[in-house]
């Protein structure tokens, strides 16, 4: 049994856009590692937020729905949170402790919010996390670029302190031989 899952944080339709940072490849190096983990055995697991009542990202809406080039399949599960953690009231932590999950691919959105505290989270439960590159973004905000972000959540908030922040040859190799060796910390 396959000890690894990839996780798919946040590709909403609302949020998932254009002005997103590094768009293009974001979305290309997304669908490459679904399709192969899809192809390797691999879980692919989904994770939304539910913004409550009112909001464009409320279950029901279209904009609360899986993008398009990432949309699950039908046996695939997709779980719904209300804050930033994927773990928290969601019965995803339940759910990976019987599937008895170790590693867990981090991709999605948005950096800087959900997709930290899914690492940090991951972290804090025991998971291995791995982060391939181009697989998260975010958008500009008052403080930093989109690409200020990215970089200073990969390249020096995560990286070596909370997660594995992989290339996409060493996710991709990882997935098609089910090896990976994770750096202690």
């Amino acid at each position: 049994m396959k000890d690894t899952a990839l996780m798919v944080v946040d590709v909403q339709k609302l949020i998932t856009i254009d002005a997103l940072y590094n768009f293009n490849a974001f979305r290309e190096s997304l669908a490459k590692l679904i399709a192969e983990a899809r192809s390797s055995g691999t879980e692919v697991i989904y994770v939304r937020h539910d913004g409550g009542k009112g909001s464009p990202l409320t279950k029901g809406n279209e904009g609360h729905n899986v993008a398009d080039f990432a949309a699950p399949k039908a046996d695939e599960k997709i779980f719904d949170k209300t804050v930033n953690s994927p773990f928290r009231d969601s019965g995803l932590l339940e759910y990976l402790r019987s599937k008895g999950i170790k590693k867990l691919i981090v991709t999605g959105l948005q950096t800087d919010y959900c997709i930290d505290a899914t690492v940090k989270c991951g972290f804090e439960h025991g998971f291995e996390i791995i982060v391939p590159e181009n697989c998260n973004t975010t958008f500009t905000n008052n403080y930093m670029t989109g690409e200020q972000t990215y970089h200073y959540y990969n390249d020096f908030m995560w990286k070596n302190r909370y997660a594995k922040c992989a290339t996409m040859a060493e996710t991709l190799e990882m997935l098609q031989n089910d090896k990976y060796e994770p750096k202690k910390y």
